[in-house]
Parts: C-alpha cells; structure tokens; sequence
C-alpha cells in the first residue's frame, strides 16, 4: 500500500479545515481532503451571517442569547472563548477579501431568530459562500499545502491511544498517510436524514470512526432542524430560506393566512410551532410571506433566495412561499476541549464534527461559522506549538502490515459496504441516544 507523508493531516475543506490550514506553520506539509468536489462542503451553503460581538456591550446579550438558545446546556467557557474571539476573527476575514455588506463606510448587521440585538454580518444572501471562496483561494496559494478531491476517510492509524494518520479512498484506491497531527473538519450528518439542507454525502463518518475507536462523543441526540426551507413534494436536499429573511420581517402564515408565531422564535421552538400549525391546518407546509421587506430589500440582500424561489415558480415579492422544518445541524458530536483536542492524542476536531460545548442542546443563528473558524484557529495553533517538539511517530509499515496479517485491512475493499456500514452506525448511536 502507498503510504503518504505530512506534518498534519486535514480531513475537510470547508472553512473549519481552511481556516485551519491558514494558521499553521508555513514550513510544514499540509496534506488536505474532502469526500467530493472543493465545493460541495455546506460552509458554501450558509445564507445568513456570521456572528460578531458589536461592542463591550454587547457581551452580556450575546452570552445569554447563546446559552438560552442552547438552554443552558452550553460550555460557558466555550462560549465565552468564541465571542471573545469573534472580532479579531472577523478582521482576519475582511484581510483576506471577504467582502461584508456596509454602508458609508461601516459594517451592516442584521438579526436573526434568539438575538436580542443586530449582531450578524452578512454578504447578500450567500454569506458562507463569499468566506469559503476566500479562505480557499488563500489556501490554494500556499506551496506547502496539498489538496485532493473526491477522497474519503475511512480509518485512522492508532496505537496506544494516539493518532498517527488516517487511511484513505481516493482515485488512487486506498492509501495510507502517516501524519504526527490530524484534524476532522469532515461536516455533520444530513446525509442520513431523507429531507435535510446539508449535502448527501455528509455521513457521520468521523463519528463512525469514533465510535470504533472508543472516542468520546458528546450528545449525538442534539440535531437542529431548521424552521423554513422551500417545501418540495421531490426528493433530495431541501434549499434553506435563511433566519434572517425573518430578522428582516418576514411574516409566517398558517392556511387561512394568519400568523401563528414569532418569527424570532430560537429555531427549536419555532419548529414546534411550525408542525403543530401544520397539524391544524391538515397541511405540509406553512406560508412565508417576504413582501413585508419590500422589493428592493428583496432583491439587494437576498438575491439568490429570490432567484432560486423564481425557478422553482414563485416570485417573493408578489406571492407567499411554501415552508417547512428540515434537519440542518448537528450540535453534538466528537467531544473536544477549548483548543479543539478529542480524547486521543494528536487527533483534533473542529466545526460540525465536534462539540466544544458552544451550541448547547440547540445552535443560535449563524453562530455556526464563527465557532468552526474560533476553534479551527485554536486547534491550529495548538498543533504549530506540539510541532515545535518534533515528535516521533511509528513505523507505519509496520502498523499496516499488522493489519494486514489480523485481516482489517480486506474490510476496505467495498467502500459502499462500509459507508452504509458508517452510517448504519452513527444512525442507531443517534437514536440509541434520544
């Protein structure tokens, strides 16, 4: 078997992993992967905004918009970390050409659903398109970064509780890749769900792995289901119509075109609201009426909201929408601690993957990025100081050979077997949990 060599090992290219790349040491080799193409990572899928604390007085709100979003299930040092983190987070951003909306001069915010206050910055309605596209070109220029796509994880290398690399399915067939650091930015698990907003192929598969391993997981019962994505009788992922198109005064609408709930409801609790409307009325879907926010908003902030909503034959500035919830994030997953570490060592986690604790039993609007980006850096720096110490690792021949000889290694020659067999696994822990 080929077996592979770098100082760290990236599985994920969204902007946990990107993020990530960006702040370890220049002069050490990065070797990347993500299951399909660069852009088919949710972080490209994020409408909304990215949170930030607006000013010293801001502190007290935003801690407690989180944790009562979260109800109070949150790490508070997490949280605290994260916000505390946030601005310097986002001028990193805007130095490396992400292109918020402002108005003479400075920064817009918007609000969103549990925010006592606009805190969320935004581009248009494609917020985390516009940060990806931009921590990936910066990670394209560096000479000591190496991408593939359309490359699957499906093992990692360990002994004695320690990580050493990972194994891989890619268009060379499986490879090894022996590696002193490895961060999971692999995404979340919408891929097991048949009505979500994520891409099909995120499985779970770090947290199969995990489970394997004996990693310690932390809440895999707690699954976000987003209030408002466009209905559709067809199958396949649901198009999310962002939180803030209600921040902005959207309106909800039940049958006989009456409100039923506030709009700025935390997400949970709007969803229950949803369904037991939905019930009522003898319906599968709500109405959401976008006029309230006039044509020109319409067609400035959320372009591409309403350009998708016209293909699928309904114009937003004359006309209702039909809604309805969808799975959309996953809060629980690889338990980290505040610099992003699991349970074993040299293996890190960030972004929906992992759980710092931040989220709680429920995610606050567009928390979500600035999170994955806060403790992807954290996991980075981390790593830069243990690289300094210029570890040993082991014979990774050796490691494989003895798989070879105890027949684990046969269990990869039918990768579809095995990804049915991952998410079959994650499947029953989640519902083993609930």
């Amino acid at each position: 078997m080929k077996v592979r060599n770098a100082d760290v090992m990236i599985v994920g290219c969204g902007v946990a992993g990107l993020f990530a790349a960006l702040h370890l040491p220049k002069d050490k080799q990065i070797l990347m992967i993500t299951k399909e193409d660069l852009k088919s990572s949710d972080s490209f899928l994020a409408q909304g905004g990215i949170c930030v604390l607006h000013d010293e007085q801001d502190y007290d709100s935003f801690m407690e918009d989180t944790l009562k979003a979260g109800h109070y299930e949150n790490r508070r040092e997490s949280v605290d970390i994260m916000i505390r983190s946030s601005r310097e987070t986002i001028n990193e951003l805007i130095a490396w050409g992400v292109d918020f909306a402002v108005e003479n001069g400075e920064l817009l915010y918007t609000r969103e659903g549990g925010h006592s206050r606009p805190r969320i910055l935004y581009h248009e309605d494609i917020t985390g398109e516009e940060i990806t596209r931009n921590l990936l070109r910066e990670v394209q220029k560096l000479p000591n970064v190496t991408i593939l796509e359309h490359t699957a994880m499906v093992d990692i290398l360990e002994q004695d509780n320690c990580c050493f690399g990972i194994l891989m399915q890619g268009e060379r067939g499986l490879e090894a890749v022996a590696a002193p650091y490895t961060i999971w930015a692999c995404g979340g698990i919408g891929g097991l769900y048949e009505h979500s907003t994520n891409f099909p192929h995120l499985t779970g598969d770090a947290l199969a792995i995990a489970l394997k391993h004996g990693i310690e997981l932390e809440h895999p019962d707690y699954v976000q289901i987003h209030p408002t994505t466009l209905y559709s009788s067809r199958p396949g992922r649901r198009f999310l119509i962002s939180e803030s198109v209600r921040g902005e005064g959207a309106r909800l609408y039940g049958k006989n075109m009456e409100r039923f709930a506030n709009e700025v409801l935390p997400r949970d609790i709007l969803t229950k609201e949803i369904r037991k409307q939905m019930e009522k009325d003898g319906m599968p879907y709500v109405w959401l009426d976008m006029r309230p926010l006039g044509e020109k908003q319409i067609r400035t902030h959320f372009p591409h909201i309403y350009e998708h909503c016209l293909e699928e034959g309904f114009d937003v500035t004359k006309e209702c929408i039909p809604v309805v919830p969808a799975q959309h994030y996953f809060m629980g997953g690889v338990r980290v601690d505040r610099n992003s570490r699991t349970s074993i060592d040299n293996l890190y986690a960030a972004g929906e993957t992992s759980c710092n604790g931040v989220h709680g039993a429920n995610r606050l609007a567009s928390n979500s990025l600035l999170e994955s980006l806060v403790f992807a850096k954290r996991a980075a720096l981390c790593i830069a100081k243990g690289l300094e110490e210029n570890r040993e690792t082991p014979d990774i021949t050796a490691l494989l050979k003895a798989r070879e000889a105890d027949g684990s290694l046969s269990l990869f020659d039918d990768m579809e077997a095995l990804a049915q067999s991952y998410a079959s696994m994650v499947k029953k822990e989640i519902s083993r949990q609930v």
